[in-house]
Order: C-alpha cells, then structure tokens, then sequence
C-alpha cells in the first residue's frame, strides 16, 4: 500500500463513517457502501484540505477509482 494509500485511508473511514472500511487502489463509488455525490464532495474537499492540493474539474472527471485518485495525487505533490 503506498504511503498515499494510507494516510487516504483514515480520510474515507472518516467521510464514510467506517473504522472498519479498507480502500484499495480499485475501490470506487460502487465498490464504497454510502459513496453518492454528496459524500465525494465531502472526500475530495477532506482530501484538498489535508494534503494542500486542488483538483481541476477535468480532473475529478477522470478519476475511476481510488487509484487514480493515488496517481494523480502524486504528480501533484511531487
């Protein structure tokens, strides 16, 4: 799991009100018990504030799952 992956992890248990949830680089809104429009506004916000980024609109469009999340992430903070 990238080091990424991990501090994501606390982020999605918290948005989705899981301790027990485990998100991996194929998660996706339908794979996520409770992950509507509403609750990806929440974790991309959660997201932006914890790691000092932005996100482009073309950008979350493109996202299919979690790892994408984790690539475009990366590029980012790099």
């Amino acid at each position: 799991m990238s080091d990424i992956l991990k501090k994501l992890q606390p982020i999605f248990q918290d948005i989705f009100e899981d301790d027990d949830l485990l998100i991996t680089a194929e998660s996706n809104a339908d794979s996520v018990e409770g992950w509507d429009s509403l609750a990806h506004i929440m974790l991309i916000f959660a997201i932006e504030q914890e790691f000092e980024i932005k996100f482009a609109l073309g950008e979350l469009e493109a996202m299919k799952n979690v790892g994408d999340m984790v690539e475009l992430m990366q590029k980012k903070l790099s």
